[in-house]
């Protein structure tokens, strides 16, 4: 009895500094901002507490909610499969024995380390209209590249292709889910005459099915919260083509000076990504027949 009593007491000693970590840096913000969300606050004033208008406005009366909203669904449709499918490539590539398969597993991670401002500023750089690097590749094929970050029609699509240089996170984690099949499936299949395409469908993919799931939900969370990339490459233009709920959060609450308008923003996006992951994250369990 006297040795499970200390060990609870050491116990709670080690967690206590997370447990004080928790309480003071992430529940009393998440608290608070709940708080702001039904208040008028400027930063300067005490917040006004006025119910759930900020709420009311921003369903039934801002048109700019609606456009940030619908950017940042298209972003999300466009960017969240394509990195995906990119990522599993790479991985399953990868998984194969070689000599060069950690440099390359270096070489496609490091833009996730690296600092994310630094890496898109220079794939702007790159997807100039002119004098940039994509475009001159493609008139060498006599192909005239799109003003990338400038044409409404292009912008959105530019973004996406920024957004896969990061799939490396992704790639790592579909890697590690590969490399714990073992190896004898893949001879099995290969004595039955089973090709690399054959193997990749019928052993490779359902089983790594909740790796799969892991980053997709994941993925549509960062979608969803896709900030800095926009604000560097394209500012949410032209014409707001690019604008996504991010930015408005950040314009609503550093750029207008309304904090309790921003904090209600902040938790419509939670609900929105929660009820989003949720219906995905269900629809791909009984797909894959995770349930009974």
């Amino acid at each position: 009895m006297k040795q499970r009593k200390k060990q609870t007491k050491y116990f709670y000693m080690f967690i206590s500094p997370w447990l004080v970590g928790f309480f003071l840096l992430t529940f009393i913000p998440l608290a608070y901002s709940i708080y702001l969300s039904f208040t008028q606050y400027n930063g300067l004033s005490a917040p006004s507490f006025i119910g759930i208008r900020n709420y009311t406005d921003i369903l039934f009366y801002d048109d700019l909610f609606r456009k940030s909203l619908i950017n940042s669904f298209v972003y999300a449709i466009i960017a969240v499969p394509s990195s995906l499918v990119l990522a599993l490539l790479i991985a399953f590539l990868l998984s194969k024995e070689s000599k060069t398969s950690n440099f390359f597993q270096i070489v496609f991670f490091f833009p996730s380390i690296a600092a994310g401002a630094a890496v898109y500023t220079v794939i702007k750089l790159l997807l100039r209209g002119e004098g940039g690097l994509i475009n001159y590749l493609l008139s060498i094929f006599g192909i005239k590249g799109p003003n990338w970050l400038t044409d409404s029609k292009w912008a959105m699509i530019a973004l996406a292709i920024a957004n896969l240089i990061f799939c490396g996170q992704q790639m790592l984690i579909f890697l590690a889910g590969i490399k714990q099949i073992p190896a004898s499936y893949y001879e099995a299949a290969k004595i039955d005459g089973a090709g690399s395409a054959k193997c990749f469908f019928k052993i490779t993919l359902p089983l790594i099915s909740n790796v799969f799931v892991f980053n997709l939900v994941m993925g549509i969370i960062n979608a969803f919260q896709i900030f800095v990339q926009p604000l560097i490459m394209t500012g949410g233009g032209p014409f707001k083509k690019t604008y996504m709920y991010g930015m408005y959060i950040y314009d609503s609450g550093f750029s207008f000076g309304r904090f309790g308008y921003a904090a209600s923003l902040a938790w419509i996006m939670y609900l929105i990504i929660l009820f989003i992951s949720m219906v995905v994250l269900k629809s791909l369990q009984k797909l894959m027949n995770y349930e009974d």
